[in-house]
């Protein structure tokens, strides 16, 4: 049976908080089909995630999707887009559930959000900025500072 040692909990500390940091980083896209390209603000994209926003504008019903409590991406887009934390918004969703209304779905990773996106029609969700490829749209941009804008052509891929 192998222990894991103080010094061993400390490398993976280390690790983890080195791999949040550079999450922190790169900016996030978020992501919607080409063939549903939208145009959004702040606003419309705080009223999806919390689930008061419930249809595009042409009638279709919108779907988002998170990535997992833990990925620090969605830390990063949680604080940035919703003001808080995913694990404050744990008694949001409660309370909402109780009225009948279900959280976003949630991906088990950056390739399951675009999957997730390409299939699912109304589908909107986010990932880090160098994940995306042709087979997704980006609708915004939320750089590394926080600021959230549709200029995507001024954003680059650090990877």
């Amino acid at each position: 049976m192998h222990l894991i040692t103080p010094l061993r909990w400390l490398a993976l500390g280390v690790l983890m908080l080195t791999f949040t940091a550079l999450a922190a980083d790169e900016p996030i896209a978020v992501i919607v089909s080409p063939s549903h390209t939208k145009l959004l603000k702040k606003e419309d994209l705080s009223l999806i995630f919390k689930r008061k926003k419930l249809f595009w504008s042409d009638g279709s019903k919108v779907q988002p999707v998170n990535l997992p409590t833990s990925n620090p991406y969605r830390n990063s887009f949680s604080q940035t887009v919703l003001a808080a934390s995913p694990e404050d918004l744990e008694k949001y969703w409660n309370d909402m559930y109780f009225h009948g209304i279900s959280p976003p779905y949630v991906a088990s990773s950056e390739e399951a959000v675009i999957r997730f996106v390409i299939e699912t029609p109304g589908a909107i969700g986010y990932v880090p900025f160098c994940s995306v490829n042709n087979r997704v749209a980006i609708a915004l941009v939320i750089t590394s500072n926080g600021r959230i804008s549709e200029d995507t052509n001024s954003v680059s891929c650090s990877r």
